[in-house]
C-alpha cells in the first residue's frame, strides 16, 4: 500500500467535502492497492453477514477487467495516519430497459459513520459528474446494504435512499441426493469444451434479459467469465444441450481460500440459468441435483447460492423445494439522481 513516503506518486482527491481531522483521501494505486482493498471489502462484507470471500487473484481480475468504472478516476482510497482504512467507487450501467443505474458502493466501516458519510458524499458527486456525460433519460443511484448492517440502512435511509429489491443467501446444509430430479426428456449434460464457451454464455446472458436490473454483458465481462480463477472450473459446470442449443445451466465453483477462512467445505451451485422455451420443466432442479455427486467428490458438505427474492421465473420457490433455506437477506437502495 502506497504511503506518505511515496507521496510523488500520490493524487490526492479532490473534494469540496470538510473532511475529518486526520483523514486523507487519494486516488487508486493499481496494482499496490488491491490486496488491502480486498482485505477491507472482506471484513466489511463478514461484519454485514455476507460471508462471500474475494480471494486477492479475483479482486486483481475484476478490477483490471472492469468496464462499469474508471478505477483510476472512480475510487476513493481513505486514509488515516498513512494507513488505509477504507475506498468506494462510483460505477454506472444502463440496464436493458434504459434505466441508468449509477452504483454508490463505499467499503469504510459503519462504526466510522462520519468517514462513511464523506466517501457517499464524495462518491455521489463524482456520479454527477460522469452522470453530466451521459444522454438525458431516468438516471438512479443505487446502493447495497447487507443483512446485519442498519447502521448503513438508517444512513441510506436519512439520505433518501428507498428500499427497491432484497435478496437472499441460500444455504443447504448437506448434499445428499436429490429424489426426483431428472433431465427433461430429450436434453442431455455434456462435459465442457472451450468451444462451448461462447454458447455458454450467450445462453445465460439470453436467459437473464427479461430478470429485473440485468445489464447486457461486455466483452470485459466476457473475459472474466473465461478467465476468473476460483469460477472457470468448467468440471463443477452442469449444462445441459438439447441438440445443439444449451437450454440451461448451473456453474458451481468451490473457494479453497474461503472455505479455509471460515472452516467449512462449502460449494456455491450459482450461476443458474434457463432459457424460456425450457422453463417449467424441472432443469433447474435436475441440474442443480446433477451438482451434488461433483462436489461431494471435491469433499463439500454443503452448497450456497443468491437468490432475488423477487425473482419472476419462480426460482425462490425452486431453491426452497431443493432444499436450501434463506440465512440472510440484503437490501438494494435507489434513490433518482437529480
Amino acid at each position: 500500500m502506497a504511503t506518505r513516503a511515496a507521496a510523488a506518486k500520490i493524487r490526492p482527491f479532490t473534494t469540496a467535502t470538510t473532511l475529518p481531522p486526520g483523514v486523507f483521501l487519494r486516488h487508486l494505486q493499481a496494482p499496490d492497492d488491491y490486496h488491502p482493498m480486498n482485505a477491507i471489502a472482506n471484513a466489511i462484507r463478514a461484519a454485514e453477514g455476507n460471508e462471500f470471500y474475494s480471494t486477492d487473484e479475483q479482486f486483481a481480475t475484476a478490477y483490471d477487467t472492469m468496464t462499469e468504472s474508471d478505477p483510476a478516476r472512480d475510487v476513493v482510497i481513505v486514509e488515516v495516519d498513512e494507513r488505509m482504512v477504507g475506498y468506494g467507487r462510483a460505477a454506472s450501467r444502463e440496464e436493458v430497459g434504459g434505466l441508468r443505474v449509477y452504483d454508490v458502493n463505499p467499503l469504510v466501516a459503519a462504526a466510522d459513520e462520519a468517514v462513511l458519510t464523506v466517501v457517499i458524499d464524495v462518491l455521489e458527486a463524482r456520479i454527477r459528474a460522469i452522470a453530466a456525460g451521459h444522454p438525458p433519460g431516468e438516471k438512479v443511484l443505487q446502493a447495497y446494504v447487507g443483512a446485519t448492517a442498519p447502521e448503513r440502512d438508517a444512513l441510506f435511509l436519512r439520505r433518501g435512499y428507498e428500499p427497491v429489491r432484497f435478496s437472499y443467501v441460500m444455504i443447504r446444509p448437506s448434499l445428499d441426493d436429490l429424489p426426483d430430479a431428472p433431465l427433461p426428456p430429450g436434453l442431455e449434460i455434456r462435459d465442457v469444451l472451450p468451444e462451448h464457451l461462447p454458447l455458454i454464455w450467450a445462453a445465460d446472458q439470453e436467459a437473464f434479459r427479461d430478470h429485473w436490473g440485468n445489464t447486457p454483458g461486455t466483452d470485459a465481462d466476457y473475459e472474466q467469465f473465461v478467465n476468473d480463477p476460483v469460477t472457470n472450473d468448467t468440471s463443477l459446470w452442469r449444462i445441459a444441450w438439447d441438440g445443439d442449443d444449451v437450454a440451461g445451466q448451473v456453474r458451481s465453483y468451490i473457494s479453497a481460500e474461503e472455505n479455509e477462512r471460515f472452516g467449512r467445505q462449502r460449494a456455491y451451485t450459482e450461476n443458474i440459468s434457463v432459457r424460456r422455451p425450457w422453463r417449467r420443466r424441472g432443469l433447474a432442479r435436475a441440474l442443480i441435483a446433477a451438482s451434488f455427486p461433483l462436489l461431494r467428490a471435491r469433499g463439500m458438505t454443503e452448497a450456497a447460492l443468491g437468490v432475488d427474492a423477487e425473482n419472476t421465473s419462480g426460482a425462490l420457490r425452486v431453491y426452497e423445494a431443493c432444499g436450501f433455506k434463506p440465512v440472510s437477506r440484503s437490501t438494494r437502495y435507489r434513490k433518482p439522481l437529480e
